[in-house]
């Protein structure tokens, strides 16, 4: 899989290349510095299919950039990367179409395991807004879910596949299949995406 990495600083974007070279041996990786020399890339080389964009490049900034790539190829999966990781933040990035938001702060662990969620089709949202909170209300008394259903809105945001859910919980592929459309109806939600991204504005506690 052809994948761009877009940030400005060159430290960062080769440890990056680097771990994910090691990770994920079946990706193909480009590096650019700016979101113009991206787009450039972008139309010159159709086939690439991921994108880790910075937020804070030379020519772009914030989710305009994301905007701009957007347009650009609306077609290639786009991961944020950004030392901003306020809620507004990652919740706009999301808004505008990114599959997910790594903060520049994580350890590299949680940067691989959170590129394996996007790969898997998942959603990734750092922790924090994922309503891991002390504060934070409680997702049972909120969403009024069963304590099952809560085990599978758990798998479901740390982006586990239907099958995966069914082996790890020990149920049928039918019943996931109902826990999933009971959480969706609680959270106005038609697809596993839009389900993440509201239980993340709700802001729920959900361990």
């Amino acid at each position: 899989m052809k994948t761009l990495l877009i940030d400005d600083h060159p430290l960062f974007r080769e440890g990056l290349a680097l771990l994910m070279a090691n990770a994920f041996p079946h990706l193909d990786i480009r590096q650019v510095d700016s979101i113009g020399q991206a787009i450039e890339r972008l139309r010159s080389e159709a086939d690439i299919r991921l994108a880790l964009l910075d937020l804070g490049l030379p020519d772009s900034s914030g989710t305009l950039s994301l905007r701009r790539l957007r347009d650009a190829a609306p077609e290639v999966t786009v991961v944020v990367l950004s030392a901003d990781e306020t809620p507004e933040t990652v919740l706009g990035a999301i808004d505008e179409g990114a599959a997910g938001f790594i903060p520049k702060t994580s350890q590299p662990g949680a940067m691989r395991s959170a590129l394996e969620t996007v790969f898997a089709g998942g959603v990734y949202l750092p922790p924090g807004v994922l309503g891991l909170r002390a504060d934070a209300p409680p997702a049972e008394t909120v969403l009024g879910l069963s304590p099952r259903q809560l085990d599978v809105l758990k798998l479901l945001i740390h982006g586990k596949s239907n099958k995966v859910i069914c082996r790890e919980l020990e149920l049928s592929e039918s019943t996931v299949k109902t826990h999933l459309g009971a959480i969706f109806r609680k959270l106005d939600a038609n697809s596993r995406t839009q389900a993440v991204v509201a239980a993340a504005r709700l802001g729920l506690r959900l361990s």
